[in-house]
């Protein structure tokens, strides 16, 4: 074991030099950003005003909420996305997520048939079909079982979507915000499977939520008995409504119109129930162009159900650019339905040469998984590129490899690398090379 001197920074070394020059610089773009403003009394060596009388009593929100200098941190949707709201996406605002946990109120939603007021007294979920034992089980039922909380990500198949013709929108939020990471509490799958006992035949499930769509979808019962889960908390807290409260299902890795919302009911059946789902609105398209492919043309991928290794750099980006040259951290996020983030390259000049990243904080099975790079910013115009590889070895693709395979018709499982502009005066844009 090393002494307490070999821990102790020398404040005369190379490394402590560079860090005091990289918060000097950070100090003094503060200072500018502040002087000759009334925000200016607040600063040192003066005493701010809030120091200067009591605060607000204990408990005046008994359920509390941000403060108000973060109400621009909120979910946004793209109005021209969808023909109407009641089917439509709010985004997640990427670049304003702290760690590796999406807060309840900031994580997307997506809704088929609007958002359902539930009575958690008056839901059931009804489990039926090949099974020895059909059951209808309370809220109160399903909390007995044994529970686990696990943190995962959500992403929708159509995360990214808008890219794959060319540059469409103009924010983090935007191109990769359909994506959610929380902790989940619920109930195992394969414990109420194990209840109700699957006949031998039963080799599929149909999950029904209780919206007005009835949103359903087919999942094998190998998915079903693995990591599934009947989940009802998230983050601490019940469900929220825009969730699926008070039930929902968690694939986990999976394409996230399978983790069905406001779960009522799941048939097991010997085959996928094609006429009663949406399956066939969730394909991959093939690139009839693609002469590899030319035996299959006109096809595409009904099942394709995983969601592959992603990473996308969260700073700088279009919302967070750079002000002022000298050193940054470059932040950002990465997961993969396959398991663990192994590593992520990151890319100065549009992917000709690549450094690996620093994984930051804890790296867990098919969860988001932080990265970051110090790197020196003299004024000229970069592209910023960051390559995610899974555990399992799959790296992420280029634009060019993924249109190659799927063409620009495509719609789901954008998981390109993606490319940052940075102009000369520090604003960031999104670019395709």
């Amino acid at each position: 074991m090393s002494d307490n001197k070999s821990i102790v920074e020398d404040p005369n070394s190379a490394k402590a030099s560079s860090r005091r020059k990289f918060l000097g610089q950070a100090a003094a773009v503060s200072t500018v950003v502040a002087s000759g403003s009334v925000a200016a009394n607040n600063l040192p060596p003066n005493v701010p005003a809030w120091q200067k009388h009591l605060g607000k009593p204990v408990n005046s929100n008994p359920y509390g909420q941000p403060s108000k200098y973060e109400s621009d941190v909120r979910r946004l949707r793209v109005p021209w996305l969808t023909p109407d709201s009641i089917a439509s996406i709010s985004f997640t605002p990427l670049a304003e997520i702290k760690g590796m946990i999406s807060p309840n109120g900031l994580a997307f939603e997506r809704d088929h048939g609007g958002l359902p007021t539930i009575d958690p007294k008056q839901h059931r979920l009804m489990i039926h079909g090949l099974v020895d034992k059909p059951i209808i089980l309370t809220m109160e039922d399903i909390e007995r079982f044994p529970t686990v909380s696990r943190v995962h990500f959500i992403e929708c198949p159509a995360n990214s979507a808008m890219e794959w013709k060319g540059p469409q929108v103009g924010r983090l939020q935007f191109t990769h915000g359909m994506t959610n990471c929380c902790e989940w509490t619920g109930v195992p799958l394969k414990y109420i499977l194990e209840e109700v006992g699957v006949k031998p035949e039963g080799k599929w499930l149909l999950a029904e939520g209780a919206d007005s769509a009835s949103m359903s979808r087919s999942i094998p019962m190998e998915k079903a008995l693995d990591d599934t889960l009947v989940v009802f908390g998230q983050n601490g807290e019940a469900l929220r409504p825009e969730q699926g409260y008070p039930l929902r299902l968690l694939t986990p890795g999976w394409e996230g119109n399978t983790s069905i919302k406001w779960l009522r009911r799941i048939e097991i059946t010997a085959e996928p129930s094609y006429q009663r789902e949406e399956t066939s609105k969730y394909t991959d398209l093939l690139n009839p162009q693609d002469p590899e492919h030319k035996d299959l043309i006109g096809k595409a991928y009904l099942f394709s159900w995983i969601m592959e290794a992603k990473a996308i750099i969260t700073f700088p980006c279009p919302e967070k650019p750079l002000k002022g040259h000298g050193k940054y951290v470059m932040n950002g996020l990465a997961w993969t339905g396959t398991g663990k983030i192994k590593h992520v390259d990151v890319s100065l000049d549009g992917g000709i040469n690549w450094q690996q990243a620093e994984l930051n904080g804890l790296v867990l099975d098919k969860c988001w998984t932080r990265f970051s790079l110090t790197f020196e910013w003299n004024g000229e115009e970069i592209l910023l590129q960051s390559r995610a590889t899974g555990e399992d070895g799959y790296v992420q693709p280029t634009l060019k490899q993924l249109r190659k395979a799927r063409g620009v018709a495509s719609i789901y499982h954008n998981n390109a690398i993606h490319t940052w502009k940075i102009n000369k005066n520090g604003e960031v844009e999104s670019v395709q090379v």
